[in-house]
Parts: C-alpha cells; sequence; structure tokens
C-alpha cells in the first residue's frame, strides 16, 4: 500500500482529468471494457472484479460467474451501484460521458482510460498498475511490449508499407481514420490505411472508393460488425487479398497488444496468409499464429 501512496502523492488524473480522490487500492472494481477487463484479470485482479459487461469474455474461465451489468453504451447504472464499487474503469469511446457523470455524482471513484496508439496503450498498462496498487505486475507486462513493440516496427521499416482497408462496418461501409487506436495498430505493424486522410475518425466509404484507393489487403474484423465469409464477394471488384480477421488484435488494449504485434505484421505480408477468394469455402476466420 505504501507504493500506492506514493503514486497517488503525484496527482493520478485520467483522461478526462479527473484526479483519483481514493486513498486506498480498489478492492471491488466494475470494468466497461472488455479489453480492460483482460487487462485487470493479467494484473492478478479477478477476484476484485464485482461486475463486468455482456461482453467481457477474456479470460472466460476467470469471469464465468461475475456480475453482468449490461453493454458498454447501456450499463444497468443501478445495478454498479448495488455492488458497491470503490472503483469503476471506463472509457471515453466506449462509454458514456453521462453514465460517468451520474455514477461520479453517487461518490463512486471512476477512472477513464482512452488510448489512441499503441504506445498509449502500452501506457495505459502501467497507468492502471498505478491506480490499482499492482504496479510490479504492470512493469513487468508493460517492459514486455515495449520490446516487442521496438522490434516489429525494426522489422516492419525493412520493407515498404502494405496499403490497407480496414472495414468495421457493413451497410454502410465504414472505416478508421488517422486519430484511432487500430490506424495506429496497423502503421505500427507495416500497414498503410488508405483512408488515412479522411477527417472523420470512422468515415463512412462506398465501395466504388474503396475500389479507388486499390488496398493491397482488405481486412474484415469480427467485430464491431461481425463481417462473415458471405461478405468476402462484396469486394471481388477490388483485387485485393481479402481477409476474415479477428478483431481483438486490432482494438485492444492491454496485454493483447502481444498477440497483435506478433501476428499483424504476417497478416499483412503478402506470403503472410491465403487469399481469401469470393464465396471460397471453409476459409479462415481468425488470423494464424506465426
Amino acid at each position: 500500500m505504501g507504493g500506492l501512496r506514493e503514486v497517488r502523492d503525484v496527482r493520478l488524473v485520467d483522461a478526462s482529468g479527473t484526479a483519483l480522490r481514493s486513498a486506498h487500492p480498489p478492492r471491488r472494481i466494475v470494468s466497461l471494457i472488455p479489453s480492460t477487463t483482460e487487462t485487470l484479470c493479467a494484473l492478478g485482479l479477478a477476484d476484485a472484479l464485482v461486475g463486468i459487461t455482456v461482453y467481457c469474455r477474456e479470460p472466460a474461465v476467470l469471469l464465468r460467474d461475475k456480475t453482468r451489468i449490461g453493454g458498454e453504451k447501456d450499463p444497468d447504472l443501478a445495478k454498479i451501484r448495488a455492488l458497491d464499487p470503490d472503483l469503476v474503469i471506463a472509457n471515453v469511446e466506449e462509454n458514456h460521458a453521462e453514465h460517468v457523470a451520474t455514477l461520479r455524482a453517487w461518490g463512486i471513484p471512476v477512472w477513464v482510460t482512452y488510448p489512441r496508439t499503441v504506445a498509449e496503450g502500452i501506457a495505459m498498462v502501467r497507468e492502471l498498475g498505478a491506480v490499482t496498487d499492482t504496479a510490479a505486475r504492470a512493469t513487468a507486462i508493460a517492459s514486455e511490449l515495449d520490446e516487442l513493440y521496438a522490434a516489429t516496427r525494426a522489422r516492419v521499416e525493412r520493407r515498404p508499407p502494405v496499403t490497407v482497408f480496414y472495414a468495421i462496418w457493413r451497410d454502410p461501409y465504414m472505416t478508421i481514420g488517422r486519430d484511432t487506436y487500430v490506424h495506429d495498430m496497423l502503421s505500427v505493424c507495416g500497414g498503410a490505411n488508405v483512408f488515412a486522410d479522411r477527417p472523420e475518425r470512422y468515415p463512412t466509404v462506398a465501395l466504388d472508393e474503396i475500389v479507388a484507393r486499390r488496398p493491397a489487403v482488405i481486412l474484415l474484423p469480427d467485430e464491431p460488425f461481425r463481417f462473415r465469409p458471405a461478405h468476402v464477394g462484396d469486394f471481388a471488384a477490388c483485387g485485393a487479398r481479402v481477409q476474415l480477421v479477428d478483431g481483438k488484435p486490432f482494438s485492444w488494449h492491454g496485454p493483447r497488444i502481444a498477440e497483435a504485434l506478433r501476428t499483424i505484421p504476417s497478416i499483412l505480408d503478402s506470403d503472410g496468409g491465403p487469399e481469401m477468394a469470393p464465396n471460397a469455402p471453409n476459409p479462415r476466420s481468425a488470423p494464424a499464429k506465426p
């Protein structure tokens, strides 16, 4: 506890600009983000988790008996209050500011995160370690991620960037702009987002615009929209390699970054995975381990 007091003396301030008011390490935590739930478990805090969202599924063995408090956008605030948490962890993008304000008005401490780059995602691990008095474990995880980050950047600098279209929605098609975590993850791993010039964080795009940008690789993740084999044929006119992928390595912060840095560069490589021909039978639905 002494180590935590030292950190708290330098005033912990979250992404919303709010200082943490709790004087003691949290013992009853509610997590409103699946990737944060996974991170907290990696920090050894599974027993302290008293509430999680319906989308918090990893690691399954540690979460099966946890109380579910709804989704990120529609949590049951009264249910959270009844759990008597001494810390709720939220995210600027995934959770509504008015929900955070309500919880704080009830006297519940809320820590808000907002990593928008891979480096910030690694820093968030250390940040959560400071907030939860698990700094030693957080430092060990983050240090491993730092090494992988440096090695990955060195590896991809030796080859030309691979042009990528990364879909997040269908009907209408939506993608990612440059001010997003997924964009930075692709960049770190050797990808060049073909819609990086669009000012919106999540641009809506037409199929002919995608064709005109001539991506070498089209990635269809299983979240937030669940792309399936039947959707591969939508992009037949693009002349690109189309691949269904697990969305978590591209968008989850925390320890999941290790999987991302180990697998995404190979996915982007021209020989990193089989091409998905339109309507091909039994295509791979998740990235393979290199």
